[in-house]
């Protein structure tokens, strides 16, 4: 792309991560704080070129890492209810 202004490529970053609707990784961050978002990740690895690369799919990385999938979808009134009083 020719881009050499860095703070250029910090709007762009910024602007891409809204899209795709993933968080700013920040730098500071503590290991005991709970895993980053599953598509963050992905990108993450997807980011680095190679045929491993290439083929990775996302399903494939959530089940490699072991990551939890997605939140399991509610339907109905009913069903939110028995599961907030199971937990």
């Amino acid at each position: 792309m020719g881009i050499t202004d860095f703070e250029d490529m910090k709007a762009i970053s910024r602007h891409t991560r809204l899209l795709l609707g993933i968080e700013e990784p920040l730098f500071s961050r503590t290991i005991t704080l709970p895993y980053r978002d599953n598509i963050g990740l992905f990108l993450e690895r997807k980011g680095h070129a190679g045929v491993k690369s290439d083929s990775l799919t996302f399903s494939e990385f959530v089940q490699a890492e072991g990551l939890q999938d997605y939140a399991p979808k509610i339907t109905t009134p009913e069903e939110k209810e028995a599961r907030d009083t199971e937990l």
